[in-house]
């Protein structure tokens, strides 16, 4: 959408003295012609005289920014006539919402609503902000009354933080206060809807571009007219006042004071995704692409000890061509503006859009050897400087097709310095330091001016008109000289986290079991692996995951020497110069690559050293360690028939050529023909495509790709990619002629893939391409069919010099190889001769060893019989003990009961007696207490209480002490047999220790070997003498 200042009025816009434009950003956007604004609200003045409040007839004073329509900003465009409907007399109960002026310097505004606002993406879009308008205005249920404040002027907005004001009718409190710089665009709604009666602004919120924000907010007004009033009321806001106001006409002073500035330009174009980036420069030339829209931004810091701060910025402008007048140059949409966070760099940036007329010049595509000019220009409000402070910065671009891929030289911005001379003013402020500016000058005019190059001076020889290109005197910004190998940057960011979950899926299910190959690992691996996975999966593919053999086999060959050591040192410095891990001399990967070629030459020793073999090992050095990459680049090289490129005569080399020749007779017919007119051969461009795999010219993200394709698909994918290749650069290598196409192969066609986004293109084109091993098998039987007829065509003479040549040859490698190995049988004799003495050296100390050996166990042998003899008759002795402590057991066991049953029945009978002697004893006590003479002899306790007796033996009972007698014999008895029968226990308790003894030793000596031996011999003779029996 076109801005509401017209592209013809940008002149007067920025340079007319009347009036300035008030926005940070910089430039307010009112949809509507002011003109038309200005005309309605002069006849709604006139047909509302007697509606007006006194406050808001104050609008009509000739003096009053409104009714001054001299400084208005004509417009381009117009949403034709503001208010044609009748204004009705009804007023709603509340005062019209037409202005009045305030003693503070606003223009209010009754009778207004706010319906609310909403975050937009687009601040400047009609069609956003009509939409949020209508939305809000059919959900204004909640919406609130309130009084506008719009600023008059830009005098003392600004410079004392002037603010749109949302004040409460009731309580005349603010609501909300919007700065009148950060205010971007402006519309009313339109006349045949129903928000012919609303209007709405966008304002940005933010300190700093990457985090600014923008809202729309939504008003109503109770009369449609006012509409027209408010947004003339915002338009006339962004106007300065005369520069004659607050200048003093006295003198002072003429005292100079110099500030310099440091201005940074850059350039950015859409990347389709939302965002910007940033276009390349080389050698101060900007490379743009056709049909995109670009964003500029500039960043100004002061560098000079005159401190001046910015304000804000007046205008962004753009134009093609150099030395551009003032009235061409063209106001460019800004986005933001405002300090960075340390305060010291003031950003602008500011939208280019493409499309529009007068940069048609700078969105085409400009031949080969010229440039295109373009000015850019800011603007700039200081305070402390009278006018606005302009920096014009001329550089040069060069246009590009909108599909090209640029390689990012730099993105630097272009930097350029400019010295404002000031001088000082007087002001009626005596405290307030006022200067004008006498003169701004860039450091190229100066460069210029000391080198006699004026632009002036030189202007009769520059003749651009509306081609506002010129001759370039610099070299094509690409250049001439090949892409390094090892160029470019791979990322290991990957932004799918669906490919690294199937990737993971993938790894898990494959570890599991190495020998089968997941099915999903081919169609991945067509997308690329995961920079950060390439190193696994490229072992897994080559089948090398953890090969032990081979990592073995290479720290033993790092110590070999190896005859092309000086071919490998001559080359290392040569292979992937572009990448820092292989720049230093000397450094590790240098180091690295020097071991792996060298262990190489020594494996392969039909082979040896080649120099495409080292740049595949260089792209496999960038992925895993220098073992793992050996096992890697052995398997290519066998499992992938990869050295048979490389054997005598090159045979299956130009088999590939012919194959390829075939592929594209079949597939580019018009290209192939075009080769065949200009004398092209295949070999002459795509040998070090199949001896390399493309690793030696195209950019690392390129070689990665196709690695992981022939990785996982096989050799056949180098068709694939050749195809691919040629069919994207059909275009250009059928306008070209023999040396230029040779240059293209050379030069320009690995610099087209230095993005990712060429390289896979180019990467789909090789997967879809129509290759197939059925086609190859069939062009591999036409060449061999192809040869054998050359070889009987071919004049026997001829053909018998070149079989006698090649044989000479042969006679003369079998020479070399003779020779060779005659020195190697010399070294191996003497080698041998010199193992030999070591060998019978070590043969004597070995039979002297053996005669000690052989002595020692004669020694054992015999020790181990005199053992077993010991031990036989241990065994028997202790068999003849065990018997008889059994069968003495046996009798003491039988002793013990005996004792144990006597012992019993004795102490019955002990104690039946004990009870008949109580039961005597108790019946003599009682027939004693009944005696009465008798019962004196015993005390209260019941003990006799008499003096001893004296008895007569003659007169004792004989009975009595026959009794008494056996009594004692008895108990005499009864002590010897508790005394035997303890000496028994104590027997058999030893006894019992010595049966345990004695079992255990048996139990021991039965587990030995020898026992064992003769038990089974036993068990055998057992068997024998049972199975004779029966016979018997």
């Amino acid at each position: 959408m076109e801005d509401a200042v017209s592209r013809s009025s940008v002149e007067s816009s920025s340079t007319n003295d009347d009036y300035v434009v008030v926005n940070g950003e910089p430039k307010l956007k009112i949809t509507g012609d002011i003109n038309d604004l200005n005309d309605e609200v002069s006849q709604s003045s006139k047909k509302m005289t007697s509606t007006l409040t006194p406050s808001s007839s104050l609008g009509a004073d000739p003096q009053s920014p409104i009714s001054s329509v001299d400084n208005v900003f004509p417009s381009s465009q117009s949403t034709g006539a503001i208010g044609e409907d009748p204004v009705s007399g009804d007023s709603k109960g509340r005062s019209m919402s037409l202005p009045g002026v305030t003693d503070e310097g606003y223009t209010t505004f009754n009778g207004v609503t706010y319906l609310g606002c909403a975050l937009v993406n687009a601040p400047r879009s009609e069609v956003e902000i009509y939409r949020n308008m209508s939305i809000l205005n059919e959900q204004s249920k909640q919406a609130i009354p309130i009084e506008l404040y719009v600023p008059r002027t830009s005098e003392g907005n600004v410079r004392t933080n002037g603010v749109v004001r949302l004040v409460d009718p009731g309580t005349d409190t603010d609501i909300a206060c919007y700065k009148i710089h950060r205010i971007l665009f402006c519309a009313r709604g339109p006349s045949d809807s129903e928000e012919k009666m609303c209007f709405a602004f966008t304002c940005s919120h933010g300190d700093n571009p990457d985090s600014a924000i923008f809202q729309c907010h939504v008003f109503r007004c109770e009369l449609q007219e006012a509409v027209a009033k408010i947004l003339y009321s915002f338009a006339t806001s962004f106007r300065r006042l005369p520069k004659s106001i607050g200048r003093s006409t006295s003198s002072i002073s003429e005292a100079e004071v110099t500030a310099i500035f440091s201005v940074n330009l850059e350039f950015k174009e859409d990347d389709g995704k939302g965002s910007y980036s940033t276009c390349p420069k080389d050698k101060n030339i900007f490379k743009f692409r056709c049909d995109y829209d670009k964003k500029i931004v500039i960043s100004v810091t002061q560098t000079g000890n005159k401190e001046l701060r910015i304000e804000r910025c007046f205008g962004l402008l753009l134009s093609p061509g150099r030395n551009v007048k003032d009235g061409d140059m063209h106001l460019i949409e800004m986005n933001s503006m405002g300090y960075s966070s340390d305060g010291r760099t003031y950003s602008i940036s500011g939208n280019w859009e493409i499309s529009e007329e007068c940069f048609k010049v700078l969105d085409t595509e400009t031949p080969k050897d010229t440039r295109v000019f373009l000015t850019v220009a800011v603007d700039l409000v200081i305070c402390g400087i009278q006018e606005p402070v302009r920096f014009a910065i001329e550089t040069k671009a060069k246009i590009f097709p909108h599909n090209e891929r640029f390689w990012y030289f730099t993105k630097k911005p272009h930097q350029e310095q400019f010295f404002v001379k000031l001088k000082l003013t007087e002001t009626d402020a005596p405290d307030v330091v006022q200067y004008e500016v006498v003169e701004v000058q860039s450091q190229t005019q100066i460069d210029r001016q000391k080198a006699g190059m004026s632009l002036q001076g030189l202007k009769h020889h520059r003749q651009m008109s509306e081609g506002v290109q010129s001759p370039q005197d610099d070299e094509e910004s690409d250049g001439d000289e090949p892409l390094l190998s090892g160029s470019g940057v791979v990322s290991k960011e990957v932004t799918d986290d669906n490919l690294l979950e199937a990737w993971h899926e993938v790894l898990v299910k494959w570890h599991q079991n190495l020998s089968q190959r997941p099915k999903q690992v081919q169609q991945l691996a067509k997308k690329g692996i995961p920079e950060a996975l390439r190193g696994e999966v490229w072992q897994l593919l080559a089948g090398c995951h953890d090969n032990s053999e081979l990592m073995e086999a290479y720290r033993i060959l790092i110590t070999k020497e190896s005859p092309m050591e000086s071919v490998i040192q001559r080359d290392i410095n040569r292979t992937f110069p572009a990448h820092a891990f292989f720049k230093q001399s000397g450094g590790l990967g240098q180091d690295s690559l020097y071991r792996i070629s060298k262990a190489y030459s020594v494996y392969d020793e039909e082979i040896g050293y080649v120099q495409g073999l080292s740049f595949l090992a260089a792209a496999l050095l960038l992925h895993m360690p220098e073992e793992q990459a050996f096992s890697v680049l052995v398997k290519i090289c066998f499992d992938y028939e990869l050295r048979d490129l490389f054997k005598q005569g090159f045979e299956v080399l130009h088999l590939k050529f012919y194959q390829l020749e075939r592929l594209m007779q079949d597939l580019t017919g018009d290209l192939y023909e075009h080769f065949m007119e200009m004398g092209l051969e295949i070999h002459m461009f795509a040998s070090q495509w199949f001896l390399t795999l493309f690793t030696a010219k195209f950019p690392l993200f390129l070689v990665f790709h196709i690695l992981d394709l022939f990785l996982c698909e096989g050799k056949d994918v180098i068709f694939n990619v050749a195809i691919a290749l040629l069919k994207m650069s059909r275009k250009d290598l059928l306008a070209l002629d023999f040396e230029g196409i040779l240059k293209y192969f050379r030069v320009h066609m690995p610099k087209k893939y230095r993005t990712e986004e060429a390289a896979r293109e180019l990467m789909a084109a090789a997967v879809s391409a129509k290759v197939t091993s059925k086609k190859l098998k069939k062009y591999e039987k036409e060449y061999i069919t192809m040869k054998e007829q050359e070889m009987q065509q071919e004049d026997p003479i001829e053909r018998m010099e070149r079989e006698n040549k090649r044989l000479l040859e042969d006679n003369m490698r079998l020479e070399q190889e003779n020779d060779d190995l005659a020195h190697e049988l010399v070294d191996s004799k003497l080698t041998l001769k010199s193992e030999l003495d070591e060998v019978q050296d070590q043969n004597k100390e070995m039979k002297t060893d053996l005669t000690k050996h052989k002595k020692l166990l004669k020694d054992t042998q015999e020790e181990k019989h005199r053992l077993e003899v010991e031990n036989q008759q241990v065994k028997e002795m202790c068999r003849k003990e065990l018997e008889r402590l059994e069968t003495e057991n046996s009798r003491n066991t039988v002793i013990v009961t005996d004792y144990k049953q006597i012992c019993t029945q004795l102490s019955e009978r002990l104690e039946k007696q004990q009870t008949a002697h109580r039961e005597e004893l108790s019946r003599i006590k009682i027939l004693v207490k009944s005696c009465e003479a008798c019962s004196k002899m015993f005390d209260a306790d019941g003990k006799v209480n008499l003096p001893e007796p004296k008895i007569d033996p003659e007169k004792m009972n004989p009975k009595i002490v026959d009794l008494q007698q056996q009594v004692r014999e008895l108990e005499l008895e009864l002590a010897q047999t508790k005394l035997a029968l303890v000496e028994s226990e104590c027997k058999t308790q030893d006894l019992t220790h010595s049966l345990h003894a004695a079992v255990s030793e048996i139990q021991a000596s039965k587990n030995t070997w020898f026992t064992k031996t003769l038990n089974s011999i036993k068990e055998v003779a057992n068997t024998h003498t049972g199975k004779k029996e029966p016979k018997d």
